[in-house]
C-alpha cells in the first residue's frame, strides 16, 4: 500500500473523534494533517507519518532506530515531533491515537 493510500486509511479510523479534523480542511502548512481542536497530531511528510508525542517517547523512537526528529525544513529538529521510518513496523493507528491523546492532554495510564 502506497504512503498516501495508508494515511487515507489513517484518517479514516478517526472519523467521528470528537474534536478531530481530518487533511483538506483549510489550506497551507498541515492541510494534509490530522488535527484535533484546531492543533496538528499526524500528518504525512514525503511519504513518512509525522506524530506530535512527548519527547521522552520521540527520543525513545529515534534512539532505536525507528525514526527521526522531524525537522520542517529549518534544519532544527523539533523535539516533540517524530518522522516514522518507512521501514518500521509500528502501528500507524497506535502511533496516531498515542499522539492524539498527547495533543489532547490525556495523560496514558502508567
Amino acid at each position: 500500500m502506497l504512503p498516501a493510500e495508508r494515511f487515507d486509511d489513517l484518517a479514516g479510523h478517526f472519523t467521528g473523534e470528537p474534536g478531530v479534523v481530518p487533511p483538506g480542511a483549510g489550506s497551507g502548512f498541515g492541510s494534509s494533517a490530522l488535527r484535533v481542536d484546531g492543533r496538528i497530531f499526524a500528518m504525512l511528510v514525503r511519504g513518512n507519518l509525522v506524530v506530535k508525542l512527548p519527547t521522552a517517547r520521540v527520543i525513545h523512537f529515534v534512539e532505536g532506530g525507528h525514526g527521526t526528529n522531524f525537522e520542517a525544513n529549518k534544519g532544527v529538529p523539533m523535539k516533540q515531533w517524530l518522522v516514522l521510518d518507512s521501514e518500521s513496523d509500528y502501528s500507524w493507528v497506535d502511533l496516531a491515537t498515542e499522539a492524539l491523546a498527547f495533543v489532547r492532554g490525556v495523560t496514558p495510564p502508567a
